[in-house]
């Protein structure tokens, strides 16, 4: 009914009209990108039947856009770092190829937060990030760019990285879908930074998109012949599926209490399973969880089993130059002169804090292979956990860093190694999204992914924010 080159304008319009307010699309690759939607166009008028192209090309004309941390040639590679700001990536990254191959269309890069480890996409780079829905609220991080760019109708399908919740507290906060593969199976390979040592087992490349359908194709792509761990062919009766529910953490110390209206949301999706499917929904309490942030802390900069240490930040903040001190950063940026973000330099000086209590790490990261055992057991072969998102909504700017460990929520699932699909369940009363965590048993990708479809139908997914 259209062809791509008026779809691919579409979009590049749609973003030239709200990329000025809510600045999450950094740099641009229009004019490359009408000139593959011409490319398809021509493939369209003259190539073999339609089957033929589907099988060949499954994405084929479809707008996307890929987070700035992930190489696209001739796109910049930052990753929100100053002294990166020259670095123009000169090959694609694994899943940005196999994207490009499938047909896909990427139409620019995203913003995303310092070195990708805050859970607020702003830098000395590009700026900050605004929400859709509220621009004096947060996009989360560090995938904050893709959450913004899709809630505001400006792609169809996001490229995000998550390690502590990198996709998944960007889906919440801007109400669209996002899923966190089981670790291992989509290459993360082509990304700055990547993961090193024990960190490669938490490190999780994944789908973004409005639609939760069309987060199953997109991964098949992004996985390419790992795709086969994950059960995406396996049909599934969700009458069957074991679900399971905890409302929160258990209360910890250095999380928020989870809000009310998130918690009245998730005991609607409950209620509904139950009346719907017939289910009946578990609740459990999971003790260790309360243990969320220092279990994954601990997991962080352990060593991996060839007793190689974990990368540090301020090493990575140098990117190879001179070494960065987040004293005298620190000192630097209260007088307005350092290229670094508060969160940044934060996370430089408490990371030294961690490797104080050597004897009490060893304990976190042991209770954190005990808590894997005891998820699996009860998740097993057909068991979904329905989880919060977040304690909170999306919250305005510059508040995170009252709050820094309320990712926990979702960086726990990171060093488990589970999938997740984050899915959202409508507006709540400021107009901000809601949603809910899906987790499943490694490698049950296809439980999670169901379920995600299924609400999407009774909860009405994705809610334009010009409805607002």
């Amino acid at each position: 009914q259209v062809t791509c080159i008026e779809v691919v304008e579409a979009y590049v319009e749609r973003i030239k009209e709200v990329n000025p307010l809510i600045n999450a699309v950094v740099k641009d690759r229009f004019e490359e990108a009408l000139q593959e939607a011409r490319q398809v166009d021509k493939l369209l008028s003259e190539g073999p039947g339609d089957d033929c192209l589907e099988e060949k090309f499954p994405l084929l004309g479809v707008p996307i856009t890929v987070k700035e941390a992930f190489s696209l040639y001739g796109m910049p590679n930052t990753s929100g770092l100053v002294n990166r700001r020259n670095v123009i990536a000169t090959s694609d990254a694994t899943v940005v190829s196999r994207l490009k191959q499938a047909g896909a269309i990427p139409l620019g890069v995203t913003n995303c937060s310092e070195l990708c480890m805050w859970y607020e996409s702003s830098n000395r780079v590009y700026g900050r990030t605004n929400n859709p829905y509220d621009l004096q609220r947060i996009v989360g991080g560090s995938s904050g760019g893709e959450g913004s760019v899709l809630a505001a109708a400006c792609s169809v399908v996001g490229v995000g990285s998550d390690i502590g919740g990198s996709i998944r507290m960007p889906a919440f906060f801007n109400g669209v879908f996002g899923h966190k593969p089981t670790t291992g199976v989509v290459p993360n390979d082509g990304q700055f930074p990547n993961a090193h040592g024990v960190r490669t087992s938490y490190l999780c490349t994944g789908p973004m998109c409005r639609y939760a359908e069309d987060l199953e194709p997109v991964l098949r792509v992004m996985a390419g012949p790992g795709v086969s761990k994950l059960k995406l062919n396996e049909k599934v009766s969700l009458e069957k599926i074991k679900f399971h529910c905890m409302d929160h953490d258990g209360g910890s110390v250095f999380v928020s209490p989870v809000d009310k209206e998130i918690l009245q949301a998730q005991k609607k999706v409950v209620e509904h399973l139950e009346s719907d499917l017939g289910v009946r929904v578990q609740r459990v309490a999971i003790h260790k969880m309360k243990y969320s942030f220092q279990i994954w802390s601990a997991m962080m900069s352990s060593k991996d089993s060839e007793g190689q240490e974990a990368q540090r930040f301020t090493d990575l903040l140098g990117d190879h130059g001179k070494p960065v001190w987040p004293l005298w950063e620190l000192m630097k940026w209260l007088v307005g002169m350092s290229s670094h973000t508060l969160p940044a330099i934060a996370l430089g000086l408490t990371e030294k804090l961690v490797n104080l209590n050597l004897s009490g790490k060893a304990k976190l990261v042991s209770m954190g292979k005990s808590l894997q055992e005891e998820m699996e057991a009860l998740l097993g072969p057909d068991g979904v956990l329905l989880y919060p998102s977040h304690p909170t909504i999306a919250p305005k700017h510059h508040s995170p860093i009252c709050m820094p460990f309320n990712f926990a929520y979702t960086a726990i699932f990171n060093v488990l190694g589970l999938p997740v699909t984050q899915c959202p369940l409508g507006l709540g009363s400021e107009g901000l999204p809601l949603g809910i965590q899906l987790v499943a048993a490694a490698y049950n990708d296809h439980l999670t992914l169901a379920v995600a479809r299924y609400l999407e139908k009774a909860f009405g997914g994705w809610v334009s924010p010009g409805k607002v």
